[in-house]
């Protein structure tokens, strides 16, 4: 029997819907990684895309737990001597929530250029709203 490599061609991708209301932001965070890479499907194959659309809302109720919300920092680098700035998490969940999610599904995909092209299957919205209703999205549970 032969080993089954999914072309690019034939990669259907479908849509899923994540609230992360009351959800760990690992837990989301592996679940959202999981589905973008395509590791849930039988056709998977590491060198194509076969993942899927990942659409997560209420990204400003996700929950961590222990002290993290005071102790987790976000470096941002501005290319200028100096230009380091720091941010915990509880600013950046005020300033920018989406953020949070994106930087730990970032963390869990390959580093390479396929990963570059399947962290844009991630949709990150702060509220309940989304702006995917006519690709209807499955809702997932975490």
């Amino acid at each position: 029997m032969k080993t089954f490599l999914a072309k690019k061609e034939t990669v259907q991708p479908k849509w899923h819907l994540i609230d992360a209301t009351g959800v760990p932001l690992g837990r989301l965070a592996v679940k959202a990684a999981t589905l973008i890479r395509g590791r849930h499907k039988v056709t998977y194959t590491p060198t194509i895309d076969t993942g899927d659309f990942v659409v997560v809302i209420n990204a400003e109720k996700v929950v961590v737990t222990g002290k993290k919300e005071v102790q987790n920092e976000y470096m941002f680098f501005s290319g200028f001597v100096g230009g380091e700035s720091y941010r915990k998490l509880s600013e950046q969940r005020v300033r920018h929530p989406e953020f949070i999610i994106e930087h730990a599904v970032k963390g869990m995909l390959p580093k390479n250029r396929i990963a570059a092209h399947m962290l844009t299957k991630l949709r990150v919205f702060a509220g309940p709203k989304h702006t995917h209703e006519a690709n209807q999205p499955q809702k997932i549970s975490v």
